[in-house]
């Protein structure tokens, strides 16, 4: 019988609050409580888009207090695409949409930079579309 290793589990590279205070820079917050308001609100609107892998490998590379927020949450059964995603962050935290896309590329440019290029790769191929801006790329859509 063959036996499989357990995963090692990946510790984050940085703590949280170096993780607030990336975002507090990257969306010019005036205060790193602010900034854990946005984190909060977009981690928690990323958990109930992303399954699979993807999921557990972003998990992995985030401050355990951002990783909390991110996989409490159930993945929806109906997916957003980018647009969708800012417009339910707007109405669950009360904000506008260019508020909430503002938080949003705050935090997931940030997401990104944690999870490098490859996993950030692969968890844009398991999102619907219109999510690669908010994570600081440009979104190239194939000729017909």
């Amino acid at each position: 019988m063959f036996v499989q290793p357990a995963p090692v589990p990946r510790s984050p590279g940085i703590t949280f609050d170096q993780m607030l205070e990336r975002i507090r820079y990257a969306g010019a917050y005036p205060t790193c409580e602010r900034a854990a308001q946005a984190v909060h609100a977009v981690m928690s609107g990323l958990g109930r888009q992303l399954a699979g892998e993807e999921r557990v490998e972003l998990a992995a590379c985030l401050p355990i207090e951002a990783a909390i927020t991110f996989t409490t949450q159930i993945p929806d059964i109906e997916p957003l695409t980018g647009f969708g995603f800012v417009k339910e962050i707007a109405a669950r935290t009360g904000g506008t949409p260019a508020t909430a896309r503002w938080d949003s590329g705050a935090v997931l440019a940030t997401i990104a930079d944690l999870a490098g290029p490859d996993l950030l790769d692969r968890i844009l191929a398991r999102l619907q579309p219109g999510y690669a801006l908010l994570f600081g790329r440009a979104e190239l859509i194939q000729a017909a």
